[in-house]
């Protein structure tokens, strides 16, 4: 018989002190996925500081982990496919720990032929020998022979958003950002701003129509008591006055609400705004990509539609700034093209070995830029070593330089959307941080986005954008 076919044994065929086993080993996949599935995020099995406290002093593997192997056997060896789980118990007798390789073994103890009841001894024991559980399952046993191939174990990867906890963690070091909040006049844009206060990261003006700002705090569920409202007509006045905040040092930062992007962007570059620096202005995501290694920042995917070569050193300069003050001394900005090699017809990849000249004759300074790199050159290095492709960037990045903002942006949501990346918004390049967030952000988004900008308003950075 094909051994990758799964087989049962049925009640008659079954003998008292039959047994089958399967060995695994408990590794932090197995922690992270229990928990996933589970629900079950006790620090006990997921914090390793905690879990130095409690009382076995280590991280120990869910309980119920050891369970699990139990039901496998008993559904795909012994009895096998057809089997009824009825009952079980157990008694966990010593802590399993990441690294233990675990023995599960089901034996046949008790038959009952009136209804094809089975007991069995259920028992899970480590590399030492150790008993590990203890139990007694009771199932109905098939009547009749299954042979059935198995369906493939599907392939399970955790996805982990951890990217932006120091940056966040950093910014509660710091008093709240006092924010002006442009025409926050939705319920969205209202709860994430209480969402960002209540973490200690956002002091807020609310700047608009002072009833439809009400409504939408009325609505959203939330007190505005103590809550400052500058009360204006409509969204064009609440960009103007929050600018003039801005300008005058009474805010540190601006946050879009219930208007357009360009709208609140064109009060904030206008002759005499007070916040225009020699640079233009420019969008960055910075972004958590669960399969890659480190944050990853995609400019301009937001405000800069067709930049001209002297606009993208501007957007360039602008990212690595912003990863300085993240402490990242050195980033690595690949300038991307859908080719690695310069083209006199695809104008992009001209643009691009001229970045990487100005960078090295120091027009653009504080990083190392390479381009034309192709996005696979750009984030894998086996990529990068197929193609002959020799670059301190190449899979590496820390920042992708787009060609333009219809390539940043589906660039970004592609991320978001089919790799799981999340994707935290800030303007930058004006003498203020101007914070985007956007309905579909998640609260870890939108935490991460005023966390950026809290940096990014305590820093010296707000110096260097000056020059």
């Amino acid at each position: 018989m094909n051994d990758l076919l799964l087989h049962n044994r049925t009640f008659d065929e079954l003998a008292i002190g039959e047994s089958a086993s399967l060995v695994r080993t408990a590794g932090q996949l197995d922690i992270d996925l229990f928990a996933a599935v589970s629900g079950d995020v006790n620090p006990a099995h997921t914090d390793a500081s905690f879990a130095s406290t409690d009382m076995f002093g280590h991280i120990v593997v869910h309980g119920m982990w050891t369970g699990a192997l139990i039901s496998a056997l008993l559904g795909t060896r012994l009895p096998g496919p057809g089997t009824i789980y009825l009952d079980q118990d157990l008694q966990f007798r010593r802590p399993v720990t990441p690294g233990d390789t675990i023995t599960a073994t089901v034996t046949v103890k008790e038959k009952r032929p009136d209804k094809r009841i089975v007991l069995l001894d259920t028992r899970c024991t480590n590399q030492k020998g150790d008993i590990v559980l203890l139990g007694t399952a009771t199932v109905i046993a098939p009547s009749a022979p299954i042979v059935w191939h198995p369906t493939l174990q599907p392939e399970v990867t955790v996805r982990r958003h951890d990217r932006y906890e120091a940056f966040i963690r950093e910014a509660r070091n710091h008093t709240a950002l006092r924010t002006a909040v442009v025409h926050p006049c939705s319920p969205d844009v209202i709860q994430a701003v209480f969402e960002a206060r209540d973490e200690g990261l956002l002091d807020p003006v609310l700047i608009g129509p002072e009833a439809k700002i009400r409504a939408a705090a009325e609505a959203a569920q939330v007190s505005l008591a103590g809550i400052t409202i500058e009360a204006v007509a409509h969204s064009h006045a609440a960009a103007a006055r929050a600018v003039e905040l801005g300008s005058a040092g009474k805010v540190a930062a601006l946050m879009k609400g219930s208007l357009h992007t360009d709208e609140m962007l064109s009060a904030v570059v206008a002759s005499g705004s007070g916040l225009r620096t020699g640079r233009r202005i420019s969008h960055v995501y910075a972004m958590d990509v669960p399969a890659y290694s480190k944050p990853l920042i995609v400019t301009d995917a937001a405000v800069n539609i067709s930049p001209t070569l002297a606009q993208k050193r501007d957007i360039c300069q602008n990212a690595i700034d912003l990863l300085h003050v993240l402490g990242v001394e050195q980033p690595r900005v690949a300038v991307l093209a859908a080719v690695e090699t310069v083209n006199p017809a695809m104008p992009t990849t001209l643009d691009a070995a001229a970045l990487t000249v100005m960078a090295a004759r120091g027009q653009i300074s504080g990083a190392l830029v390479d381009g034309p790199l192709a996005f696979d050159n750009a984030i894998s290095l086996a990529a990068a070593t197929t193609k002959g492709v020799h670059s301190p960037v190449a899979g590496q990045a820390d920042i992708l330089l787009v060609p333009d903002l219809e390539a940043g942006n589906m660039l970004a949501k592609q991320l978001v959307y089919f790799a799981g990346a999340d994707a935290a918004g800030l303007i930058v390049g004006a003498r203020l941080p101007v914070i985007l967030t956007s309905r579909a952000d998640s609260l870890r988004v939108r935490l991460a986005s005023v966390a950026l900008a809290r940096l990014v308003a305590e820093s010296s950075m707000g110096d260097l954008l000056q020059s």
